[in-house]
């Protein structure tokens, strides 16, 4: 089973190279300049009252061969430190924001039936927008709250994803991030929700991290979680690694339900209940980026949802594959970002998933690709 680790009190090898990547200085025209000084007060302030939260790892044999690699074989010509370096600042600028406004009341205003959208997430999506446009001034933005930024007629020119997606145009890269995944768990201030930012570098995640928000009222607390391509996955500056446990009967799972009360919705029902029967239990927990955190920490064994949006996986996939997991869609297909349904692990079997999945298609649902430019070059 996966081990607790508690947070060492010297900075070893891994967590000070890890420290080093994510602090360097972003290079210009061949030179370095010193990274932007994010004013982290609300993260800062708890430094010395809230015991970092543990980092979960445990020995993990490579993900079977049989899953195709979803990670990009390289970050492209800008280093990894490089897009690390700024979106975790910019991952902790959104977080600061929402720290600050974690206990205070809430500005919520309706923009659907379940679909909240606070002043709290558009505020946490201009800080994020502001510390990449100050590295990188000249990317296309695009985002349904933000509108277009930039040059329309790019080849990089995305069409508007929806809510809370931006889309920021970095030479074949594409960051994709949400300023507050989980608005519902934030808005009622129940623990699971986070900021995460992936990069793509022709199509497939390069660069990721999640910073999500643990504890509860009154405690609130942040772990921070990253990842590249080839670089392993690092929780608060510890390697960590999916989970051993690798029979369902054993293992802790987690799905999500879609808004719409489809077939769809009725199959992952019938889901739920299935593997509430055969395994540990079957969490819901409401931010699909915090739920495949707790695959890749090893503190749950497997995700699934239909119908997630690019911005909802583009950071959680990668971070998953890099702590020794693997990830699929549903169907047991291929997995690229664009895709409509997900399937992360640490290699544990679920045989119902692709069947059930499979009768969907069949009944005519729709699972081709959300959202793809067709001039945005891709390796798939």
């Amino acid at each position: 089973m996966a081990r607790y680790l508690r947070a060492p009190t010297t900075t070893t090898n891994a967590a000070a190279s890890v420290s080093s990547l994510l602090s360097c200085s972003v290079r210009r025209n061949g030179k370095r300049s010193p990274q932007p000084v994010l004013g982290l007060r609300a993260l800062a302030s708890r430094s010395s009252k809230v015991r970092p939260v543990m980092a979960v790892a445990s020995e993990q044999s490579a993900a079977p061969a049989k899953y195709p690699k979803v990670a990009a074989p390289t970050t492209g010509p800008i280093p990894a430190e490089e897009l690390l370096g700024v979106i975790q600042d910019a991952a902790k600028a959104g977080a600061e924001v929402i720290m600050e406004a974690v206990n205070k009341p809430r500005n919520i205003h309706y923009k659907g039936v379940a679909d909240l959208v606070t002043h709290t997430d558009k505020l946490s999506e201009s800080v994020i927008l502001e510390v990449v446009r100050k590295n990188f001034p000249d990317h296309l933005i695009l985002g349904e709250e933000g509108g277009l930024i930039g040059d329309a007629l790019s080849e990089y020119l995305c069409s508007n994803l929806g809510y809370l997606c931006v889309v920021l145009r970095w030479g074949s890269n594409i960051v994709i991030f949400s300023p507050l995944d989980g608005t519902t768990n934030f808005a009622h201030g129940y623990p699971s929700f986070s900021v995460s930012i992936g990069v793509l570098f022709r199509g497939k995640p390069a660069a990721s991290t999640v910073v999500e928000f643990c504890g509860g009222p009154m405690c609130w607390s942040t772990r921070t979680i990253s990842a590249s391509s080839g670089g392993g996955a690092y929780c608060n500056g510890q390697k960590i690694h999916v989970s051993q446990t690798d029979k369902v009967e054993q293992s802790l799972l987690v799905t999500g339900f879609v808004y719409e009360h489809d077939d769809a919705w009725l199959t992952n029902i019938s889901l739920f209940k299935e593997f509430t029967d055969v395994s540990r239990g079957v969490r819901r927990l409401g931010s699909a980026a915090a739920d495949m955190s707790h695959v890749d920490l090893g503190i749950t064994e497997a995700f699934w949802e239909y119908r997630l949006k690019p911005w909802d996986m583009a950071a959680g996939v990668l971070i998953v594959e890099e702590a020794g997991g693997v990830v699929s869609r549903m169907d047991g297909a291929e997995f690229t970002v664009f895709d409509r349904s997900v399937l992360v692990s640490n290699g544990v079997l679920l045989d119902r998933i692709g069947p059930a999945t499979g009768d969907l298609k069949k009944k005519g649902i729709d699972f081709s690709s959300w959202f793809k430019p067709d001039k945005y070059p891709t390796d798939f």
